[in-house]
């Protein structure tokens, strides 16, 4: 096992990393930039240095600096968490040239599998369906013939990168030109790669993945399914496992198919390979993974299998822990990733100071978080804040808990998500499980106006004001209910004993 780990990330993922590094006895080190000063992730550190300026491309993305404070300060192994280094095969070889272990897959697998086209042709290989689609064509005029030979509705895919950049959606003839243009030109300004292909765009999918881990003595499983079907602009924001759609049958070829994925790629560590699946219940592959994935903790909740501890291990030479005979499913969960955004005012990033928080708590509640009260979020990174998890006994059961977490939850200073996942919680189509990816738009649309999170913060006031007013009496903090009702209540109590 290592001897003392660098966390090459920031937020909530550097938090649950280094708590998974304390309960191995791992000592961790911490990077940090200027804005990050006083992050949660640098307070949770063993050891912590600076790297540089707010902007990651001056700071958490500068390789030679990050391996300069691995080697100044002994590490011998760094994980990159998610997002930044996480899928950089350079920086995986960097940290082998140097005698330090990455605690990912080998630098060819995340090579092989973050190209899109090359990835497509290995599967094809393995076995593994894929969308009809084209290789890769510099030729806009040839590409957008190849596309109409495919049939329309395609989308036009970058052949590099992630997080919904670089694609476009043609439904029309017309338009299809022009698609191929615009995703070019933004995939070269996103990941300075331009290449992009065709594939036939499967309406009305739903997005299922499966969570894989493998050695490097050879062994994989599979940690069953999750399915990300509630995204928005092709970002996920409300996961869970296990999928409503999958029957046991269907459950057990995908995760096959998923086990050959990761053989074919060669692949050690923890990974997730990608796939849509139609209503017709046909899958195809759409991608993997090379990292831990965002939503590992509903799978966690499901298996008991602790993801990021077996990561470690892995990278450290040793087998896996469990065989696919030994994998069970328990209950349901569910993850809805909390942003620094305004749900009603097209979800745009609310950075500053958090003023209160109050995290829930209780049986079946989990939350990922990278911050505290006074912290204040910064405007230049992502602006997930945490990941709220429930786990229940069945579906219904992990909503119900959801619902409650929610209520429970309290951020003051900033806008968050919470309100529009309060609104999906109790949307009839999520729950049946009449969901696809076009769910938001389609099937659930937060009105301007519904901002009952303004209202609550006045309600909160007036009664605070009101209760202070008051001088027997000493203000007492909410309830299970929610803070307005609470304070109302108490307030109201309070006037009966005046009597």
């Amino acid at each position: 096992m290592f001897k003392k780990v660098l966390i090459a990330n920031r937020g909530e993922i550097a938090v649950r990393l280094m708590r998974a590094c304390r309960e191995l006895q791992i000592p961790s080190v911490a990077i940090y930039s200027e804005a990050d000063r006083n992050a949660l992730h640098v307070r949770t550190a063993d050891e912590a240095y600076c790297v540089g300026p707010p902007p990651s491309a001056e700071s958490y993305l500068v390789m030679d600096r990050i391996i300069e404070v691995a080697k100044s300060t002994g590490v011998d192994g760094i994980h990159p968490g998610y997002g930044f280094l996480a899928e950089n095969p350079v920086f995986a070889q960097m940290c082998e040239d140097n005698g330090i272990t990455f605690i990912g897959p080998s630098p060819a697998a995340i090579k092989m599998m973050g190209h899109k086209t090359i990835a497509r042709e290995t599967m094809i290989k393995a076995g593994v369906p894929v969308v009809p689609g084209t290789e890769l064509i510099d030729d806009d005029t040839e590409l957008a013939a190849r596309a109409m030979e495919i049939g329309l509705p395609v989308m036009v895919k970058a052949a590099a990168g992630g997080g919904g950049k670089g694609m476009r959606v043609v439904f029309k003839e017309k338009e299809i030109e022009e698609a191929i243009r615009a995703a070019r030109s933004e995939a070269t300004s996103a990941f300075g790669n331009g290449a992009v292909f065709v594939e036939k765009y499967v309406e009305d999918p739903r997005h299922i993945e499966f969570q894989v881990l493998a050695d490097k003595h050879g062994n994989v499983v599979h940690l069953f399914e999750r399915e990300c079907s509630i995204q928005r602009r092709h970002q996920k924001v409300i996961e869970e496992a296990p999928s409503m759609v999958l029957d046991e049958e269907l459950r057990e070829r995908m995760g096959r198919a998923a086990v050959e994925a990761a053989r074919a790629a060669g692949y050690w560590s923890a990974g997730t390979v990608e796939f849509l699946v139609d209503k017709h219940k046909n899958f195809f592959f759409l991608e993997m993974n090379t990292r831990l994935q965002v939503e590992h903790p509903v799978t966690e909740m499901i298996t008991g299998i602790d993801i990021a501890k077996e990561m470690f291990r892995i990278a450290s030479g040793e087998k896996l822990s469990i065989t696919q005979e030994e994998v069970r499913m328990n209950g349901w969960a569910l993850e809805c990733r909390v942003y620094a955004e305004d749900p009603y005012n097209n979800f745009l990033p609310s950075p500053g100071r958090i003023l209160a928080l109050r995290v829930p708590s209780g049986p079946g509640v989990r939350d990922d978080s990278g911050v505290y009260a006074g912290y204040d979020v910064p405007m230049f990174y992502d602006p997930m804040i945490s990941k709220l998890c429930t786990w229940g006994r069945d579906r219904t059961e992990a909503i119900d808990r959801m619902k409650r977490a929610l209520v429970e939850y309290v951020v003051k200073g900033i806008k968050t998500t919470i309100p529009f996942h309060q609104k999906v919680m109790v949307n009839e189509h999520f729950i049946s499980g009449d969901i696809t990816t076009s769910f938001i738009g389609d099937k659930f649309v937060l009105e301007p106006g519904e901002d009952s999170e303004g209202l609550r913060d006045v309600a909160v006031i007036a009664a605070a004001l009101q209760t202070a007013g008051r001088k027997r009496e000493t203000v007492s903090s909410a309830g299970p209910a929610g803070p307005v009702a609470d304070l109302w209540k108490m307030a109201g109590r309070r006037s009966r004993w005046l009597i």
